[in-house]
């Protein structure tokens, strides 16, 4: 799917750092996109919440998203990627190898801040929505 974006956790984090509701900065663009998650993001996002009741919103904003799930073939090929990038001198935290892996799955592009994500192969990757 073209439109599908599976935002990477450090945009929640961003957001929420700002003082924005990462969703409602999401909602501006629905019109465009369409957004994902998946596990790994949603750990490292709710992990983070230190308040309980913005705790419980996120989850329940994460349960009505298109969930990518990361079964035996995403875990295949976020391996497979540590590997060949490892070989290469190129080393990813394996959370984000996992994100990743969910996005090609998906065919969904990665929103994210971190850079590192372009050194994935066939991994589209945006800075910002358009």
């Amino acid at each position: 799917m073209e439109n599908l974006v599976l935002p990477d956790s450090n945009f929640y984090i961003n957001c929420a750092r700002a003082g924005l509701d990462p969703f409602v900065e999401l909602s501006t663009y629905a019109d465009d996109w369409e957004f994902a998650t998946c596990g790994m993001v949603v750990l490292e996002v709710c992990r983070g919440r230190s308040n309980p009741n913005v705790l419980q919103r996120f989850r329940e904003r994460f349960a009505i998203m298109p969930f990518i799930a990361a079964g035996t073939t995403v875990w295949e090929q976020a391996t497979q990627l540590a590997w060949s990038l490892d070989r290469r001198g190129v080393v990813l935290p394996a959370p984000d190898l996992l994100i990743a892996a969910c996005a090609l799955q998906a065919k969904a592009a990665v929103l994210t801040a971190d850079a590192h994500f372009s050194e994935i192969p066939g991994l589209r990757v945006l800075a910002e929505l358009k």
